[in-house]
């Protein structure tokens, strides 16, 4: 199963950086007898990992290498490639990045990198063969791709960054066989390519027939792409009891953000 997590986006909203905003550190690991800051993308990465992701594509946009520099060719054992967005065209788009990779008997997983989320293990919950997404329960569902969900947690519609959002669910993470990821971009490229919102994609091809389910497994969420979201996130991580065996153990200290992320490994 592969892993891919789109980290082209400029992270408009948290700059000024001296990095890549999916470096940003949010607490800390230990690295043998080393405490280093964890960069925010490991938290999504380790999920996708307890979840079953055996390769991992990262999408950037050409102007960050450093996520190549921090992460090299793997993290766990397990091999990290890289595919080249051009330019920043949304989250469709940089999906699609990875379409060559993935063959349509393969299933694969999305995240986004800026997030930080409970259970760690949420994905083991997602089936395979199936379009799921993992769905949160928040408290502003208009900041976010709303879930309309019906009895039999059959997805209906997403409301895309909707303040009149009538679901109290946003998804968080999704799972999909590599043949559904390959009629996704053949619905996308039948439409002109205009779709900038997975969402909006995910409503034509359910339009199509298409089918897709919700999962509501998540229990915790935070977007850590603005300053507030971060202080949420450190927040999160201090009230969170992690399992160890997991391999998601943290020790969180509300510190200064160094003025230059050194990511030696």
């Amino acid at each position: 199963m592969w892993g891919i997590i789109p980290a082209a986006g400029s992270g408009s909203r948290i700059q000024p950086l001296a990095f890549s905003k999916e470096l940003l550190p949010v607490g800390s690991r230990m690295d043998g007898e080393i405490e280093r800051p964890k960069a925010v993308s490991e938290y999504l990465i380790e999920r996708m990992i307890l979840g079953g992701v055996r390769k991992i594509c990262i999408v950037i946009s050409a102007g960050k290498s450093d996520i190549m520099e921090y992460y090299g060719g793997s993290i766990a054992g397990v091999p990290i490639c890289y595919a080249v967005q051009p330019r920043a065209s949304g989250l469709c788009d940089a999906i699609f990045q990875a379409l060559p990779l993935i063959h349509p008997g393969e299933e694969a997983v999305v995240g986004l990198p800026d997030t930080i989320w409970f259970p760690a293990d949420a994905l083991r919950s997602l089936s395979t063969g199936l379009f799921s997404f993992l769905v949160f329960p928040v408290d502003n569902p208009g900041l976010f791709d709303a879930v309309v969900i019906d009895s039999k947690n059959t997805v209906l519609e997403i409301q895309v960054k909707n303040p009149e959002a009538n679901s109290s669910w946003i998804w968080g993470a999704f799972k999909f066989p590599g043949a559904v990821l390959h009629d996704l971009y053949r619905l996308w490229i039948e439409r002109g390519q205009v779709d900038e919102y997975f969402g909006t994609l995910v409503n034509a091809y359910i339009a199509a027939g298409g089918n897709a389910c919700a999962v509501r497994a998540g229990k915790s969420y935070v977007d850590v792409g603005t300053l507030n979201g971060y202080r949420r996130a450190l927040q999160l991580l201090a009230s969170e009891r992690p399992d160890p065996d997991l391999g998601c153990e943290v020790k969180v200290e509300a510190r200064d953000i160094p003025r230059k992320l050194r990511g030696a490994r």
